[in-house]
């Protein structure tokens, strides 16, 4: 009896523990690249911090984390990202979400637990309680274009299920726009494009990474030009832009079931707000 009674204490203990826990699903970019003008070509992928700062605190908190790029091709890092700086100048840490990446083997061609979208909408939408997205400029090659991403924000959005998106990853935001791709391809060519009043989006405050930030950052891309800044898109479409006082800061804004951190400073503070949702 007494080990019976054991037994239930432990057991209960377990369920107290996990009681809260979330699945996650984190969506990230197929491409390695970002197409720029003149034929230019800029090597990219995720930011290390990015990812992994908000991977360690979801982690650290007992939730379950999915990750998934649209069609299931294992992701790329994008290496000017892995530097000390994104940490706030402490290399151990940076070091230390190095090894973790490693460990999860999300890059690698032949071990990579990465899902496709589809697989997702397979397993069921409703499996998941929260989305997030990174950035790093790759969400600007194929995320923001996605239909497959497109339909799973809506179905979060429809069902007020928390998503959180960083830096250049809110351009995915686009996606779920009736005609994504004929809005991005005259916003490349001509530099705006017109407001589709049904953007479930609209009237959002969010932030991204900012045109300011762009133009100062803009020496990473060796001299290419990006066809647009994510802060003119998102405005065009519909959104009310919000930015941090000085360039890099820390910024997040939240508004209904959306969560968005401006830059790579941001996302801890992201990864904070998307735990608080998740208890």
């Amino acid at each position: 009896m007494k080990l019976l009674r054991s037994l239930a204490t432990i057991l209960a203990l377990g369920t107290s523990t996990y009681a809260h826990a979330g699945n996650v699903l984190i969506v990230l970019s197929d491409s390695d690249r970002l197409d720029l003008k003149d034929g230019k070509v800029f090597a990219t992928g995720f930011y290390l911090n990015e990812l992994m700062q908000p991977v360690k605190a979801l982690s650290d908190a007992g939730h379950e984390i999915t990750f998934a790029t649209p069609k299931g091709t294992a992701p790329a890092v994008d290496k000017t990202s892995i530097d000390k700086m994104y940490f706030g100048g402490d290399e151990a840490a940076m070091e230390d979400s190095e090894k973790q990446l490693a460990a999860l083997g999300l890059m690698s061609s032949d071990r990579s637990p990465v899902i496709s979208l589809a697989r997702v909408e397979q397993i069921g939408y409703d499996h998941f309680d929260a989305v997030y997205v990174p950035g790093g400029h790759a969400p600007m090659q194929d995320l923001l274009v996605s239909s497959e991403l497109g339909k799973l924000l809506t179905y979060f959005h429809e069902n007020g299920k928390t998503t959180a998106l960083a830096c250049h990853g809110p351009i995915a935001l686009l996606s779920t726009l009736a005609d994504a791709k004929g809005f991005v391809t005259k916003f490349e060519t001509a530099g705006t494009a017109t407001t589709q009043t049904d953007w479930i989006y609209a009237g959002y405050k969010l932030t991204v990474f900012s045109n300011r930030e762009e133009e100062m950052a803009k020496g990473l891309l060796g001299g290419g030009e990006m066809k647009f800044y994510p802060q003119d898109a998102l405005t065009q479409a519909g959104s009310r832009f919000s930015q941090a006082d000085a360039p890099f800061s820390a910024h997040i804004v939240t508004d209904r079931e959306l969560i968005t951190g401006q830059n790579p400073a941001s996302a801890p503070a992201v990864a904070q707000e998307l735990l608080s949702r998740l208890k």
